[in-house]
């Protein structure tokens, strides 16, 4: 794990009730999810096993709630020896404003490009959103929500404007504004300007509304 930036966020005030409800809401929804999906799970592990050599699951740290790290899991859908550099140079030059010069990797903000160092399983995986299942055991741990900013890696946030870091002042989620309206098709600053909306009117209707877009897209194929 790279070390994470320290970092002094103080958390959004939350609406009265509201706290509770969208807990509610994250613990039924994944642990329910879990059940239903595990022969899902289980199929998907042996064939990513059976695919090529490497753990199931991909783990990578990112920053939660306040900036603490965290670890995600999804899915493996790169080949266990890929080369992270060339993502982390990617990332921090979208984020300063500059052209995409190199191909994304195993990353969620960004658009799915064809990446060699991706199986033919992954590609799958990316394109039917299944590598993101295992997330729901981060929504029952707490570390994230169904519905929040996607939770950065730190060097994402060692080259964030001040104004960036409001993105973790709530807990991350699976799915949020930016990616239920504008995944892949703004910039940087224009997808954080979503997420601080979100931030700022968030609300369990809007986090019902949210869930309700994301697998409508999930459902007609769309990319985010």
């Amino acid at each position: 794990m790279s070390r994470a930036p320290s970092l002094v966020v103080p958390t959004a005030p939350t609406p009265p009730g509201y706290r509770v409800a969208k807990r509610s809401l994250d613990l039924a929804t994944s642990v329910i999810g879990l059940i239903v999906a595990s022969p899902i799970l289980a199929l998907v592990a042996i064939a990513v096993k059976l695919e090529s050599r490497g753990p199931v699951l991909f783990r990578q740290e990112r920053l939660g709630l306040g900036g603490r790290p965290f670890t995600l899991y999804k899915f493996r859908s790169m080949f266990s020896s890929a080369e992270q550099g060339r993502h982390r140079d990617h990332v921090r030059e979208l984020i300063r404003g500059g052209p995409a010069t190199v191909v994304p990797a195993d990353e969620v903000w960004l658009p799915i490009a064809a990446d060699p160092r991706v199986t033919r399983l992954g590609a799958f995986l990316r394109r039917s959103h299944l590598d993101e299942l295992p997330q729901l055991i981060n929504i029952v741990r707490g570390e994230m929500s169904l519905v929040g900013p996607r939770p950065p890696i730190p060097y994402e946030v060692e080259v964030y404007e001040p104004w960036h870091l409001r993105r973790l002042s709530v807990v991350p989620g699976l799915t949020g504004l930016w990616q239920a309206t504008a995944w892949g098709r703004v910039s940087f600053d224009e997808g954080v300007v979503l997420d601080l909306a979100y931030i700022d009117r968030r609300s369990f209707g809007l986090d019902l509304r949210l869930v309700g877009r994301t697998l409508w897209q999930i459902v007609i194929g769309r990319q985010f």
